[in-house]
This record gives structure tokens, C-alpha cells and sequence, in this order.
């Protein structure tokens, strides 16, 4: 058999000595078998939790893209509409449709004006529009 050792023989080919003593599993034919842990089941719970943190992101990010998205259009909307004042920023405007078919903005309320009226906005302190009810 010469220098070879059996394979059950735990043996350091550097330091040229016996360590089966110091080996965190064990090296002879009556130690404790060796399994390996099933990780499948938090792999599953992994994935399965980020792809819920993930979606939730992509659904907050969708409605703040659907909200910039409607802010953009009520500002041009109301940007392009005619009026002949300068409005003030926290003031309540009102939106209608004047006889022209055209959009107009005005002091005067929806009840207090029979017009085709269209919504209520407010003037915030980054000159941008915005829905006076909407939360």
C-alpha cells in the first residue's frame, strides 16, 4: 500500500499529520451522517417575498406615474385655457366651457353661474395647478 491512506484516514498532506480530531464532521465509517440541509423552501419563501415587495414597488410606481401623468394634464388644461387675470397662488378657480367651445377660467362658482362647468382647481405654491377635492 506504500504512503497512501485509506480513505477513512484523515490525514494533512501539509502539516504531515492526523487531523480527524479537529475536522467539524466526521471522518470515520461509524460517524454521524452528513446532510445537507433542504434550502428549496427558503429559496420558495424568498422569491416569494421579494416578487410581493417588487410588485408593491411597480404598483406604487404605476400610481405616482398615473398621478404625475393626470397633474401634467390639468396643468395644461388650465395653462391653455383663456382668462384675463393673474391668478393668485391658494386661490379657487373655476373651469368651464365657454359658448366657443373653448376652456375658461373664472372666480365665479359653478352655482352662482349658469355655465357649463367643468371642475374646481387651486393655484399652489409651485404654480401648479391642482384638483381642489381630489385627495
Amino acid at each position: 500500500m506504500g504512503d497512501k491512506k485509506p480513505d477513512n484516514v484523515a490525514w494533512d498532506e501539509q502539516k504531515q499529520k492526523y487531523n480527524a480530531s479537529i475536522l467539524p464532521y466526521a471522518t470515520n465509517v461509524s460517524g454521524p451522517v452528513i446532510q445537507i440541509e433542504d434550502v428549496g423552501a427558503f429559496k420558495q419563501r424568498g422569491i416569494q417575498k421579494a416578487q410581493k415587495t417588487f410588485t408593491a414597488k411597480y404598483n406604487e410606481l404605476k400610481e405616482q406615474w398615473q398621478d404625475l401623468v393626470s397633474e401634467v394634464e390639468l396643468n395644461n388644461l388650465i395653462y391653455s385655457s383663456k382668462y384675463s387675470f393673474e391668478p393668485i397662488v391658494g386661490e379657487v378657480y373655476h373651469l368651464y366651457i365657454g359658448n366657443d367651445d373653448n376652456y375658461f377660467l373664472s372666480l365665479i362658482g359653478p352655482k352662482e353661474w349658469n355655465r357649463e362647468f367643468i371642475t374646481s382647481v387651486r393655484l399652489n405654491s409651485d404654480h401648479k395647478w391642482v384638483y381642489l377635492n381630489k385627495d
